[in-house]
């Protein structure tokens, strides 16, 4: 077997470990609990509602929404955030001083997100179609493209987590450079609020990044025919979200591997030892 193989293997296998441990670990238990509980709380007080003129209670329209913002919060802050913190504490250092280390860390990366996005989907998904009338897709060929476009949202997403990682100047900086921006993005994309809403200039903003995009995609998935009227231009736009999805994917592969061994190239130790003092500066 050749040591690339063999290190992508490796990657795999360290991936699903910290996946297994991360169920068992109390905290991450904790942070699926509150978030499928304030998820559920919007949904449930607004249960009532309707959706303007589509004739859909809000968790019916929203849900699909839901979905899609935390897949793209999850797959670039988690990422981020693991990028950064293991710059810091040396682990991205001994991987990088194996043979292929980086390609065995990578892979670990994507494997270890990709699953923990299960859980944050499911904690949300499951309860709602117990509690609310209308929001599980209809047919099998419904739930293929939820299942596709879910797949398409980790590929527009998760290389620009690994990119932020990579630029941030520290783990203490992933909330004023990572978490912030990305909330920003998601509350002017429709995920809450419907997108007509906004001023229009903002509703152009906010159809420039993949969060929107993914949030229609998923709409078109699980609402009916009819409720497209609740949408700009009347349209799903199968096209245009397809071509935005994937113009962000290639752009994320294309980018994210050099910025990953750009950031390598400058790992050294007296990078994670003033890292470390820098973190314990602001500890103190």
């Amino acid at each position: 077997m050749s040591a690339s193989r063999q290190a992508v293997r490796q990657g795999l296998r360290r991936g699903w470990t910290e996946f297994v441990q991360s169920l068992r670990s109390p905290q991450d238990q904790g942070f699926y609990l509150f978030l499928g509980v304030i998820t559920l709380a919007v949904l449930w007080f607004n249960r009532d509602n309707e959706v303007g003129d589509t004739g859909l209670l809000y968790p019916t329209f929203a849900l699909p929404s839901i979905l899609g913002g935390l897949l793209t919060f999850g797959l670039v802050i988690g990422p981020g955030y693991s990028l950064a913190m293991e710059r810091e504490d040396g682990t991205l250092l001994r991987h990088k001083a194996l043979p292929h280390g980086m390609e065995g860390y990578v892979t670990g990366q994507l494997t270890l997100q990709s699953l923990t996005l299960l859980p944050s989907l499911l904690v949300v998904l499951v309860p709602s179609m117990l509690l609310f009338d209308g929001v599980v897709p209809g047919g099998a060929g419904s739930w293929l493209a939820v299942l596709g476009l879910i797949a398409l949202g980790v590929l527009a997403t998760m290389p620009w987590g690994m990119v932020l990682g990579s630029v941030v100047p520290g783990v203490q900086k992933m909330g004023t450079w990572g978490m912030l921006p990305v909330l920003l993005i998601t509350a002017i994309s429709g995920i809450v609020v419907p997108i007509q809403a906004m001023w229009g200039w903002v509703q152009a903003v906010a159809q420039v990044f993949p969060v929107y995009w993914l949030g229609l995609g998923l709409r078109s998935a699980f609402l009916p025919p009819e409720a497209v009227t609740g949408e700009l231009g009347d349209s799903w736009r199968t096209g245009p979200m397809l071509l935005v999805l994937g113009a962000w994917t290639v752009a994320g592969l294309v980018v994210a591997p050099r910025v990953l061994r750009r950031m390598a190239r400058r790992q050294s130790g007296s990078t994670v030892e003033a890292a470390r003092e820098t973190a314990l500066q602001w500890v103190r």
